[in-house]
Formats: C-alpha cells, structure tokens, sequence
C-alpha cells in the first residue's frame, strides 16, 4: 500500500470514527472532498484512461450525486431545470433519419467492449444494453436494473415508425438514449450519445431495434 493510499484511508477512518463522536457528521462538500481523494490514491491513469473519468463531473451528476448522499431526492424545481437543461443538449440526427438498421442495433446492444484501458483507444464502443434490460425474448440472459423493453414498439402501437402519428415515439425513443437525464434529472441509464459512448449512427440502429417491427423486440 502506498503512502497515499495509507494517508487516505487514514482520512476515512478518522471521518468514519469521528460520525460516532458528532451528529451531525461531515457535511455533502466534506464527503465529496474525501471521495476525490480517495479515487485519486486508489486508481491510476491506464493508457488511454484517465482517473479523470471518475472524477470530472457536470452539474447535473454532482446534484444527483448529493441526492444519494444525503438520502434526500431532488426537489421539483431542480429536477425540472436539470432535465430542461439536459433536453437543449440532445444532438438530434444530422440528417432527419432517426432509424437505422435493427440488425447492426442488435450487435450493439449485445457488445459490452469499450472504454476500459485494454480496449485500444478509438476502438468501436458497444452499448451493454443487455446488461440492464430485457431487450428480445431469445436472450436469455440479461440485466433487470432497467425495465424490459421487449415488445417496446409494439406496446407504443408503432407499426410505421415513419408515419407523423409515431414521431413522439420516435423522437423520445432517440432522445432517451441519447441522453437519458433530459427525461428523469437522476436516472442510472448512461448518457450515451451526451457522453460520447456511442455515435449519432450507433444510436440510429439502436432506435431501429427498439422500434423496427421487423425487429425481435417487437415479435
């Protein structure tokens, strides 16, 4: 173990004993300022990945993240102004198309790779889909942090999803994935066009496999 990681783990259990002593305890900026330096002496840059990751954050996370500290979800008003400020940052489809191809949104949805230091940096990230929901009925195995999302056109009655009666649908649908906060303020979905995980043409293709009838999800 090294100096500093003694010197932060000295810093834990100084703050950890001292909440028995106190009643009130450490405040949100207190407990933020400790993680930090907790990440900091636990984790190290790894070629392209940077403990940066960990540790940069937007307004919108460092809000949700003193929700869960203190226990105390986000009043009206701030979630309202979160999620209004997260819908001006969706970059909708440079070209008006808003499906792709359902079978490329699959292999998507399946590929969890990327964005870890043995992926090479550039590499073609996955979406890990699979890993929070329920997506078509022949996998098998999945995640249930999310809700299923078989059936997920079908259920919304989109047979066309060209037709002007499946715009909301479609447009919410891109929006969503592109970046899930615009929606609910602290949803655990990652934001996965706002963040760079996948590109304008992956989310296009993921939109497909969700909304696609042709698709597998709504068989």
């Amino acid at each position: 173990m090294t100096f500093k990681r003694i010197h932060a783990v000295s810093i834990l259990c100084a703050v950890v004993f001292g909440l028995s002593a106190c009643a009130q305890g450490p405040s949100v900026a207190e407990i933020n300022a400790l993680t930090d330096q907790i990440v900091k002496a636990s984790f190290r840059d790894e070629s392209h990945v940077k403990v940066e990751r960990l540790t940069a954050t937007d307004e919108t996370n460092r809000l949700c993240s003193q929700a869960d500290v203190t226990g105390k979800p986000l009043d009206e008003a701030t979630a309202k102004r979160i999620e209004a400020a997260n819908l001006q940052s969706i970059k909708w489809p440079s070209d008006g198309k808003f499906l792709g191809d359902w079978k490329q949104g699959e292999a998507i949805a399946q590929s969890g790779r990327g964005l870890t230091w043995t992926d090479k940096a550039g590499d073609v990230n996955g979406g890990n889909c699979y890993n929070c929901h329920q997506i078509s009925k022949e996998e098998i195995s999945h995640g249930t942090l999310g809700p299923s999302l078989y059936n997920y056109g079908k259920l919304r009655g989109v047979t066309d999803p060209d037709s002007p009666a499946a715009k909301p649908i479609v447009e919410y649908t891109w929006g969503k994935i592109w970046n899930s906060k615009a929606y609910n303020a602290c949803s655990n979905m990652p934001r996965a066009g706002h963040s760079g995980i996948l590109t304008e043409a992956q989310v296009r293709h993921i939109v497909a496999l969700l909304l696609d009838p042709k698709s597998p999800v709504n068989k």
